[in-house]
């Protein structure tokens, strides 16, 4: 008798093994899960992202205003008789003005 509830054990034991470690188990189903999760995070933030350069497209397209503010913030352009002022932050020295390179000679031809 003894040996038939062992026998039972061993078997149900078997049948558990692969419901909880085979292919399909609860624990891949669990890491799957965990990974599902990470990536609906990067789509909310990747749809996100892409709905701000929907938005600067569209106002590219209708508007001058947005093509005048990227040419002022990335270009650092200014309008004919305009003063442009930039302010240093206190206790930050102003960065010296790098000297322009020479000009090269132009080569001679041998």
């Amino acid at each position: 008798m003894r040996w038939l509830a062992i026998l039972f054990v061993v078997l149900i034991l078997a049948l558990q093994y692969p419901m909880w470690f085979g292919k399909g188990g609860w624990l891949q189903v669990h890491e799957t899960d965990r990974q599902l999760g990470g990536q609906r995070e990067a789509n909310t933030r990747l749809k996100l992202r892409n709905e701000a350069l929907d938005a600067d497209v569209r106002d590219l397209k209708t508007g001058s205003e947005a093509i005048e503010e990227r040419a002022r913030s990335e270009l650092g352009m200014i309008k004919p008789d305009e003063v442009f002022f930039q302010v240093q932050p206190l206790g930050v020295p102003p960065k010296a003005p790098t000297p322009a390179a020479p000009a090269a000679a132009p080569r001679a031809k041998p």
